[in-house]
């Protein structure tokens, strides 16, 4: 491959090309709990429950994997974009190892506390039951899990995009003919449900394993580059940080909602925040993937000092992610009980939803102006500014106006608490706009000089 496509290569084909399969990566990523929801849910209820309480724990996991990815990624494409090929290569090494280490960490931290964790949600011993036999299987293996999104994000950064969409289509056709071979063929149930979705990312793993020791790839990993380096690790974990606060907060956020919204609506509020939570998380995937297919073209043609390259870059991400937020909102607007039929059948839960979903996402169509300030920021070194943006929008202003907006409508208190995420938004947005503004020109001009 010509190493020089990041700088010579139309922007516009460019992005496209690196940002459509990671659109699609993480469509497939999110597959895989789907898949073992899908048929655990066939076991029992008690096991369905039990995922559903573990599901945080491992989403935890990949957001941290995808967050010290991300760091890597920018890091590998500015030094290849400045020409320090072997600052290029320590980093790829590097990203490997720290990513190996976090997961056997969290490994042992997660299988250590999930009793203890379950317990904090149930009393069904049967769910902590179910919940400690899927984690014992699948957090055993979290070396794999980040290690694996590591080196996605690696091969992203030379546009390598063929190797990693190869390796998570055929974990995920893995995935789906391995789960019922184990939970019902083997009789395995959960355990089998676990087994079949850490094979099928170990499969993923040896593909790409393979590239990178192999002679098609430049980022080849050496044991001269494993001692790990301040000057490449500390970077990483800093601009990894905003997508890690942005993708791990959901969590969080979820349950202070949930409580917020039991208080005061009951369990039909719950029902319907449910609903809005999995229509934002994938309507956010594209924007998101978008974003991240970017990255490595700014970050690149940053280290290479090419100021034109990096303006054109960041005005069409923006320009696409504000097109593709226009348009969801629009739908969302138009037909929000489209939306809602997506996740339940129940006429009384759909009717409530679609006015809840049309308050919940009033500002969506400023989120593209959000995400790509935020990427921005991420792929010309910005750390500080890129991780302010994560917390100010999720901690500073979401989580404490959950609590606010409804002291201030006592006659409505449900949809005050629905009302707090456009607020959270449009100040979000407004910020990060003015912020960006000023430090993406000071950034340019630093660059020029």
């Amino acid at each position: 491959m010509n190493e020089t496509f990041m700088k010579e290569k139309p922007i516009f084909p460019l992005l496209l090309g690196m940002g459509m399969p990671m659109v699609l990566s993480m469509l497939v990523n999110s597959l895989y709990n789907i898949v073992d929801s899908y048929f655990v849910a066939r076991i029992s209820e008690n096991a369905m429950e039990a995922l559903s309480l573990v599901f945080p724990i491992q989403n935890f996991i990949n957001a941290m994997a995808i967050g010290f990815g991300v760091g890597i990624n920018a890091l590998i494409a500015t030094a290849r974009g400045a020409g320090k090929e072997n600052e290029a290569r320590r980093a790829a090494t590097q990203g490997v190892v720290l990513s190996v280490i976090h997961g056997i960490l969290l490994a042992v931290i997660c299988i250590v506390i999930m009793p203890g964790f379950l317990g904090m949600f149930t009393g069904d011993q049967e769910v902590i039951r179910y919940g400690v036999r899927y984690a014992s299987v699948a957090f055993l293996f979290s070396p794999i899990i980040m290690a694996g999104l590591a080196f996605e994000k690696i091969f992203q950064a030379v546009g390598r995009m063929k190797v990693s969409m190869i390796a998570l289509l055929g974990g995920c056709i893995t995935n789906i003919i391995l789960d019922p071979i184990f939970i019902f063929v083997f009789g395995m149930g959960v355990r089998g449900a676990a087994l079949a979705t850490i094979l099928s990312q170990a499969l993923s793993c040896t593909w790409v394993l393979a590239f990178l020791f192999g002679k098609k790839t430049f980022l080849k990993i050496k044991a001269s580059n494993l001692k790990l380096t301040r000057s490449i690790i500390m970077p990483s974990l800093a601009l990894g940080l905003s997508t890690f606060i942005m993708q791990s907060s959901e969590s969080v956020i979820s349950v202070c909602f949930n409580s917020s919204l039991l208080k005061y609506g009951g369990d039909i509020a719950v029902g319907a925040m449910t609903i809005l939570t999995s229509v934002m998380q994938f309507a956010m995937l594209p924007l998101q993937g978008l974003g991240q297919g970017a990255q490595p073209i700014i970050s690149y043609n940053y280290g290479a000092k090419l100021t034109g390259r990096v303006r054109s870059a960041y005005k069409l991400l923006l320009a696409l992610s504000l097109s593709y937020a226009s348009l969801l909102w629009l739908g969302v607007m138009l037909a929000p009980q489209a939306f809602a039929a997506m996740f339940t059948s129940d006429p009384a839960l759909i009717d409530f939803t679609k006015h809840a979903l049309r308050i919940y996402m009033a500002c969506m169509f400023l989120f593209g102006i959000q995400m790509a300030c935020q990427m921005t920021f991420t792929a010309i070194g910005n750390a500080k500014a890129s991780i302010l943006v994560a917390v100010m929008r999720k901690f500073i202003l979401l989580l404490p106006l959950i609590y606010l907006v409804p002291k201030f409508m006592p006659s409505d208190p449900t949809t005050a608490v629905y009302l707090a995420e456009p607020i959270a938004d449009f100040f979000a947005v407004s910020f990060t706009a003015v912020l960006f503004f000023f430090q993406f020109k000071k950034a340019l001009r630093a660059l020029e000089e």
